[in-house]
């Protein structure tokens, strides 16, 4: 009988979307405060899953979203306008992705719509 296997905790570490940082560690590495943390999670931007304590959590997805919006924000740019222009970057990644991928598939070649 096959056994079965737990994750490990290493396994998470490739996880872009694994909670793995506490707010002060996650502001301390996108180089800003606690309070903007929470600000961009006002502003619906990012949403930190919470641990069983209720402590804010981020992956490494969230801080590249948020060190972005920093950038934007240091550079002068309204929070509300950063967290907007930063969702329009990502959807727009999303869609250059999706649309790269439906490129190499098989079923979108010339002969795809050959037999209809």
């Amino acid at each position: 009988m096959p056994r079965e296997t737990q994750p490990h905790a290493t396994d998470r570490l490739d996880d872009d979307d694994y909670p793995a940082y506490t707010m002060g560690r996650a502001a301390e590495m996108i180089g800003a405060t606690p309070g903007f943390l929470r600000t961009l999670g006002e502003a619906r931007l990012i949403t930190p899953l919470r641990s069983e304590g209720g402590h804010r959590r981020y992956s490494r997805y969230q801080l590249r979203i948020a060190a972005r919006a920093r950038e934007l924000v240091d550079g002068g740019m309204p929070v509300d306008a950063a967290c907007r222009i930063v969702i329009l970057e990502d959807q727009l990644e999303d869609a250059l992705r999706l649309n790269e991928e439906l490129r190499r598939s098989p079923a979108a070649g010339p002969d795809a719509s050959a037999g209809a």
